[in-house]
């Protein structure tokens, strides 16, 4: 079946068939093939891509402007300090400016009904960098990087923490569209919202996809080969969070025996990062001083331990890389053709 999506925005996972982002991986995997030979293509001269951050970011900054750059295009990065969106000037009018005078629009910011009025306004693609409910860009990274290392079989992973954010949204519903086997591990108190739950139940049960939620953690991780998780605490949370944060999610802190309760040698650890798995940020510092007292740094780690992050078992940091190339696949399936 011929897949196109010129001009497609990329909102949200549901927005697409498992066929069209089946599509967008295998495109990723080509064009990292291509890169690693170094005989890429580009086939984006001559395009402009604005990216509007209200959220500071490594990974998704660096990718989008590696990969318009390794195709030919170019690209102006605006912050909050940089333009007028949300202050002087609204999302749709920001929009309508934009849309005439770049190819694409990538947001990343606080709220998903930002980044849907940018998409409602301007007549150009627009990309999903990360908002509070989606994490779109990031799915994409995730399954390509699963793929490279998952054994035969269907898809197994779980998802341990706080899942009332977007990584818990995104990776139920992306499992659910791909036919996966999903576990979300966390207290109820933080699953994903109802509406969130529903939309999965009613994909997984288009692709067979095996769907639980539940608050038992060896239930969560049991013959799973992919462990996630996340920072407990999401950027414009007060620091008084991290405190009640801790108390209620230490049950489900990524250990060296929560990968041994998976039952499985071939188990790897994934986090999108950045990872609080030591005191050496500002932030692990803060929250070991206010949380521990032994005197000692944050050896054991918040979210996951050192040792666990550090370990053959990580893929991090292929996780990292692949959000170049997943994104070099979202812009070259939707504005090459143009």
């Amino acid at each position: 079946m011929s897949i196109d999506l010129t001009s497609r925005d990329f909102l949200k996972e549901i927005d697409f068939t498992r066929d069209e982002l089946s599509y967008l991986l295998d495109l990723a995997a080509s064009l990292k093939a291509d890169k690693s030979a170094r005989h890429e293509e580009p086939q984006l001269a001559g395009r402009n891509i604005a990216l509007i951050f209200e959220k500071t970011s490594t990974r998704t900054r660096c990718a989008f402007e590696v990969a318009a750059y390794d195709q030919g295009a170019h690209v102006t990065f605006l912050d909050p300090t940089s333009s007028q969106l949300g202050h002087k000037e609204s999302a749709a009018d920001s929009a309508r400016v934009l849309a005439r005078m770049y190819d694409a629009i990538q947001f990343r910011g606080r709220q998903q009904s930002t980044i849907e009025e940018i998409a409602e306004y301007a007549d150009v693609p627009v990309y999903n960098g990360l908002t509070d409910e989606w994490h779109p860009t990031q799915m994409l990274a995730d399954f390509l990087t699963m793929r490279e290392h998952a054994t035969p079989g269907r898809l197994s992973y779980c998802y341990l923490g706080d899942a009332r954010s977007n990584m818990g949204n995104s990776l139920l519903v992306m499992g659910a569209i791909m036919g996966a086997d999903v576990r979300i591990g966390a207290p109820r108190s933080l699953w994903p919202a109802d509406d969130v739950v529903t939309m999965a139940r009613t994909r997984a049960a288009e692709s067979g996809a095996v769907l639980t939620l539940t608050e038992d953690v060896g239930e969560a991780v049991a013959g799973t080969q992919f462990v996630h998780t996340d920072v407990w605490v999401s950027m414009g949370e007060p620091v008084e969070v991290w405190d009640e944060r801790i108390a209620q999610l230490r049950p489900y802190r990524v250990t060296t025996a929560t990968l041994a309760a998976t039952g499985r040698a071939d188990a790897r650890f994934m986090h999108c990062l950045p990872a609080y798995h030591d005191d050496r940020t500002v932030v692990g510092r803060d929250v070991a001083a206010r949380t521990f007292t032994s005197g000692s740094a944050l050896t054991d780690g918040i979210e996951v331990t050192h040792e666990v992050f550090e370990s053959p078992a990580s893929v991090v940091f292929d996780q990292a890389e692949n959000r170049l190339h997943t994104i070099k696949a979202i812009l070259v399936a939707t504005l090459a053709q143009l």
